[in-house]
């Protein structure tokens, strides 16, 4: 209609107002109106009204715009005077929605102001940047970067993207995550009772439905697409003895939530035994899934078969049907000089075991597999350069269980019982030609412009080989309530004090493989993937080595304080005071008094160890809840195979929490 026929409208309607008033004519806005002898001039059937104006004495229509003008779920056509699905300002949504007079749709927001938690997007509250379902409400999934409430959007039905598709003139809506049909639009209904063509008659144009009395009609009132699949079914109607329309649609069986375990699809969805994941944690009931709704614990999206086990918070987390019961220690018997990977994850503490792709019931967070390399993942490394300990030296315990593991560019050894044999002890300084060596991690290298990078003002790299080099790579289901993991690491080098901010500073880098997305508030993961460095509050960054010692980082700790960087003029050289203890190179050889009768440079006078230390740290990471994540720990020889470096690696942990990546001081 163009603005001239709404202009004689709108002037027919003031008219007609008028001459209501003057001729005490009623404009019922109700559903029920006058019957014989109606309203002036009219004599309407039940369920209509009578419009009068200045040159109609009256005739019937179906509704006249205001309060109770149509049934719920409908408002009244202002230029057609009949009922529509919709709403307006007079026909209420249900809450919390609101009625958007523009569309007449009843949406969830209409502005931000609505949405407390986010943003109002295309009458959705949105809240942006979320990472997992986890940065999501209860009964909320993130999908494309949104949370959404899948167990009503019908853009997002019980899963991302699963749309629910209607029929002409027959509206779609998600319920409890499932799709459903809802009413025919007014003026419209489903004659041939097939749900699959919506409501193809037209009331107005062809009249009332029309069939034989007596006769019967296959029938079906499931959304499209499921009639056939699963338990559905189609029934049959009669039709009535007047002949003007079907009775009620007998036998025929309609979508309904999955029972577990009868190995039926009650929703005909095409699986059996799947109801809706109802938390948004990619579980369901039928999965093992203990925790749907906050009636039965206070944070459903943290509690599937899938999660890890928080001790102490009271909760079972995991669905194993106990809680708080911690996963029991896998390190207490290892053999020291084991070739088997898998067995250096256990002695950090990773216990748990899964495969790469199992059933989702069976899909757990754990190890998938273990492997060792060089540092480019070529080739093996020399066996002495791994171990299993019960401790190092005679000052190092584990931190959880019996064992740590220990990777260095010479013998992975003590000098003192029980830790100095398999493989057996050999001096650090000058140190252990291993004999292999390799180009270090491509993707790392790239991201560094092909060069090692170093301590802010010591020289580079003389080249981008790894020399002696050895790597542990672990590739680990991340549980499904984890935001982040740390494992605790000391790292000993014979280059203190003699080669501090040198071209020979050796490496140990924790390249870590992750899908995380830092959301609002959350750090991103290293852009290089090292975890093992510092950043100190000025924002100079510092590989996890000797160099630490460099800068006033507070890391570096274990060692003798004096001169450092005597090896050479060239080199950075200062005086180091951040020394507390020599406690943790008792027993490890770093102790030993270096001397020219062994081959080293006998030290910098006063501090003439063989070495020194970080004392314990704390490795970060952030991960992307129940993904699979790849962790390779590698340690080399830079510059040359001489002066040799050793780390050691125990308790790894999941938090349920982001953290800041890289390394810091790790608490007793």
């Amino acid at each position: 209609m163009g603005s001239m026929g709404r202009a004689v409208l709108w002037g027919a309607l003031a008219a007609l107002v008028a001459f209501a008033c003057s001729t005490n004519v009623t404009l019922s806005g109700g559903t029920g109106g006058a019957g014989a002898g109606g309203h002036g001039g009219c004599n309407c059937p039940a369920g209509q009204v009578c419009l009068a104006d200045l040159h109609d004495p009256g005739h019937c229509v179906d509704c006249s715009p205001g309060p109770g003008a149509c049934p719920d779920g409908q408002y009244c056509l202002n230029d057609k005077f009949s009922c529509a699905p919709g709403c307006d300002q007079y026909s209420a949504c249900p809450s919390p929605t609101k009625c958007d007079l523009a569309t007449h749709q009843c949406l969830a927001c209409l502005g931000d102001g609505d949405c407390p938690d986010g943003t109002c997007v295309a009458g959705k509250c949105v809240v942006s940047a979320c990472v997992a379902s986890l940065d999501c409400g209860n009964a909320n999934l993130c999908c494309a970067g949104a949370c959404v409430p899948h167990l009503s959007d019908p853009a997002n039905c019980g899963a991302c993207g699963k749309k629910c598709a209607g029929a002409p003139h027959l509206a779609a809506s998600c319920q409890n995550g499932a799709c459903v049909l809802g009413a025919c639009e007014a003026g419209f209904v489903d004659c041939d009772l097939d749900a699959s063509n919506g409501c193809e008659w037209d009331l107005a144009a062809k009249g009332p439905c029309a069939c034989t009395p007596g006769e019967k009609h296959a029938c079906y009132g499931g959304a499209p697409g499921t009639l056939g699949v699963g338990t559905c079914k189609a029934g049959s109607a009669v039709c009535t003895k007047s002949g003007d329309g079907w009775g009620p649609c007998v036998g025929q069986v309609v979508p309904m939530a999955d029972l577990c375990f009868n190995g039926l699809d009650e929703d005909c969805s095409g699986k059996a035994d799947d109801p809706p994941d109802i938390d948004g944690d990619g579980w369901n009931v039928c999965q093992g899934d203990c925790c749907e709704t906050t009636n039965v614990c206070s944070d459903p999206k943290r509690v599937n078969p899938g999660a890890y086990e928080f001790p102490g918070n009271g909760v079972d987390d995991d669905c194993d049907g106990n809680v708080d019961d911690p996963a029991p220690p896998c390190d207490g018997a290892l053999g020291s000089s084991s070739a088997n990977a898998l067995d250096y994850a256990k002695a950090m503490d990773l216990c748990q075991l899964t495969s790469e792709s199992p059933p989702p019931s069976k899909a757990s967070w754990g190890v998938i597999s273990a492997s060792f390399s060089l540092a480019d993942g070529s080739g093996a490394p020399n066996a002495g350069a791994r171990s299993i300990r019960g401790g190092y030296g005679s000052g190092v315990k584990p931190f959880t269980g019996k064992s740590l593991a220990v990777l260095a560019t010479g013998f992975a050894a003590a000098h003192t019982a029980p830790n100095a044999t398999n493989p057996d002890w050999k001096v650090f300084q000058p140190g252990s030609q291993m004999g292999t060596s390799s180009a270090a991690p491509g993707d790392w290298l790239a991201a560094n412009n092909g060069a090692f990078p170093n301590a802010t003002g010591c020289p580079d790299a003389p080249d981008a080989q790894a020399h002696d080099p050895v790597q542990l790579k672990l590739r680990v289901r991340v549980p499904t309530n984890a935001r982040s993991f740390s494992f605790a690491t000391l790292f000993y080098s014979a280059e203190y004090p003699e080669y501090v901010c040198s071209q020979f500073n050796d490496f140990f880098v924790t390249l870590l493989d992750s899908a995380f997305k830092p959301g609002p508030g959350q750090k991103p993961n290293p852009s290089d993937k090292n975890l093992a460095v510092y950043v100190d509050p000025k924002k100079n960054v510092y590989p996890l080595g000797v160099n630490l010692a460099y800068g006033d980082t507070g890391l570096f700790t274990e060692c003798v304080n004096g001169p450092t960087g005597c090896a050479d003029p060239s080199f950075g050289q200062g005086t180091y005071n951040g020394c507390k203890s020599t406690a943790l190179l008792a027993g490890t050889g770093f102790d030993l008094l270096g001397s020219a009768d062994m081959g080293g440079l006998g030290g910098c006078d006063p501090s003439n160890l063989t070495g020194g230390g970080t004392g314990w740290l704390a490795v970060r990471g952030n991960v992307k809840p129940g993904e699979t994540i790849e962790l390779r720990l590698a340690i080399w020889d830079v510059g040359d195979d001489v002066y040799d470096s050793l780390v050691l690696l125990d308790d790894f942990r999941w938090s349920g929490d982001p953290a800041q990546p890289g390394v810091g001081k790790r608490s007793p």
